[in-house]
């Protein structure tokens, strides 16, 4: 009866301040969230509950100006659509809402309260981390790309120093991420300065190996030669390449030694499951 009147009570309060603070209806907030998403995937209904109160939320949420700036940068470069506000009022209504069931956890079973205060806080920092996280990956992925990149600049430099035009044959072969990238670059290039461009592109990235890049893109603008420092920037790649790599085959020993250890006791096993069926057999003859 307590479990059955505390859900009824908790219903009963979210479709009272749904109306108080008008929120949008269910099929509403998933055709907003399916509309602010790159992907193809369809929105769950949990995340478009979410996403209406973390809009309400963010209007009554303060910012420092700088921090909002610094997390504007962040979402955009990592492809994220919301405003810093309703990043920070998300993050807070997912643990939110792991916080409020601490209130029929203390009615059934008390033990249990930290737990959820605990789960809650982590929740918090992990939604916060979010933009960082993709923004991360993404770095990466483009990064894996750059040597190629390099190689590709220091060819083309021998024989044309038009920089919107190496860029734009290179997006055609180019990762998805890193397309993408490009393919906002060259149409900032062509609106306004190549200069400013490219700055706006090190921005957004924020990647120590592109800067190395841009500065040299910036130079062969400037009027610069160009083509000995990316040939020394393209040896000074292959060897970040090749570190990465290695760094790749050492995580491989340790994975393989783990199912080699699982192989290891399979076959003991069948060894011990054969010697233990022929001592019960033969104590069964003598028997």
């Amino acid at each position: 009866m307590m479990i059955l009147f505390g859900s009824l009570f908790a219903v009963g309060l979210f479709f009272i301040f749904a109306d108080i603070l008008k929120l949008p209806s269910l099929a509403t907030g998933k055709a907003m969230l399916s509309a602010t998403k790159q992907s193809r995937e369809k929105s769950k209904n949990m995340d478009a509950l979410i996403n209406g109160w973390a809009v309400r939320l963010a209007k009554f949420l303060p910012m420092d100006e700088y921090k909002r700036i610094r997390l504007l940068n962040t979402l955009s470069a990592a492809g994220m659509k919301e405003t810093p506000e309703e990043f920070m009022a998300n993050a807070i209504v997912k643990s939110g809402f792991i916080v409020l069931a601490v209130v029929p956890a203390l009615l059934i079973f008390p033990l249990i309260a930290p737990v959820l205060l605990f789960l809650a806080v982590i929740i918090y920092f992990k939604e916060i981390r979010k933009a960082d996280e993709k923004l991360l990956a993404k770095r990466e992925k483009i990064e894996v790309e750059l040597p190629r990149f390099v190689a590709t600049i220091t060819q083309e430099l021998k024989a044309s120093r038009d920089v919107l035009s190496i860029l734009e044959n290179f997006k055609k072969n180019a990762g998805e991420d890193f397309a993408k990238e490009l393919d906002i670059l060259t149409a900032d290039m062509r609106s306004s300065s190549y200069e400013a461009a490219l700055t706006r592109f090190e921005a957004r990235i924020n990647s120590s190996m592109l800067s190395d890049i841009v500065r040299g893109l910036i130079g062969v603008l400037r009027g610069d030669d160009g083509a000995m420092y990316f040939q020394m920037l393209s040896h000074d790649m292959k060897q970040l390449e090749l570190q990465r790599l290695k760094a790749q085959a050492m995580k491989i020993p340790s994975r393989i030694r783990v199912f080699s250890f699982m192989m290891l006791i399979c076959f003991l096993m069948t060894y011990i499951v054969i010697i233990v069926y022929e001592i019960i057999r033969s104590l069964g003859g003598m028997l």
